[in-house]
């Protein structure tokens, strides 16, 4: 049984995530800073308890190294590391604040390469793993009034690219999942009535935008053990989106 760790996973893409994971067999570690776990729908006793809460803020690396030990300790060796954390904050180019930027870039990014270097030495004593970075189809695009955002998820396929290709001496692979507009609890307002539903409906070709439970599945499909020579690949699922004219 494999043992992944889940960073964000107490609401919205992380919960999903995490919930996909723990029906595929997995135990699933719910790092968040609350340490909460994410609502499931009231069922099947033993998926709930394959969900293990964990808490720790990903721009800390020590407090990553703690809650990553934490787990292993209880359950066994990790395999496998979902990186989910960020925010999404929007600013004029021109108005935006060092702080704005240095924000958005660390929680997205920098996080990123913290929790793969926490996770690095308990992968290579598993011997090898699968790290899963979500980042966004925004990577490829020019958004107004998102340079920083932007600019984080295109980092995050480089550091996908890079570390695949340093790190696949260890056996561990690295990819990354970059979903377009994704229907959540934290954003089902704005997604589902008014001018923003209407242009989505018309600019994206399958005319809606994902549910959260369709990454989580996603997700847990590239820990199954026939994707195994799949890495450094960025994975788009924006509803043809991003590549529509």
């Amino acid at each position: 049984m494999s043992v992944i760790v889940v960073t964000g996973a107490s609401r919205g893409i992380g919960a999903a995530i995490a919930c996909a994971l723990a029906e595929a067999g997995h135990i699933v570690g719910c790092l968040s800073r609350s340490g909460t776990l994410p609502a499931m729908p009231a069922g099947d006793s033993a998926v709930q308890s394959r969900l293990r809460p964990l808490q720790a803020d990903v721009t800390q690396p020590q407090e990553i190294r703690r809650a990553l030990g934490e787990l292993v300790e209880a359950v066994g060796p990790l395999t496998g590391l979902v990186n989910n954390a960020g925010i999404h904050e929007e600013s004029r180019s021109e108005e935006m604040s060092r702080e704005q930027w240095d924000a958005v870039m660390t929680s997205n990014a920098f996080s990123a390469v913290l929790c793969c270097q926490a996770a690095y030495p308990h992968l290579l004593e598993a011997g090898g793993g699968l790290i899963v970075n979500i980042g966004s189809f925004f990577d490829k695009l020019g958004v107004k009034r998102n340079l920083a955002y932007c600019a984080s998820k295109a980092a995050v396929g480089a550091i996908t690219r890079v570390l695949a290709v340093e790190w696949a001496r260890a056996a561990i692979r690295v990819l990354d999942v970059a979903p377009g507009y994704v229907l959540t609890d934290l954003n089902q307002d704005s997604l589902q009535k008014g001018p923003l539903k209407a242009y989505l409906d018309g600019r994206i070709p399958l005319r809606r935008t994902a549910r959260a439970e369709e990454i989580g599945a996603l997700v847990a499909l590239l820990f199954n053990a026939g994707n195994s020579f799949m890495t450094g690949e960025t994975l788009y699922v924006d509803g043809g989106q991003g590549i529509a004219h």
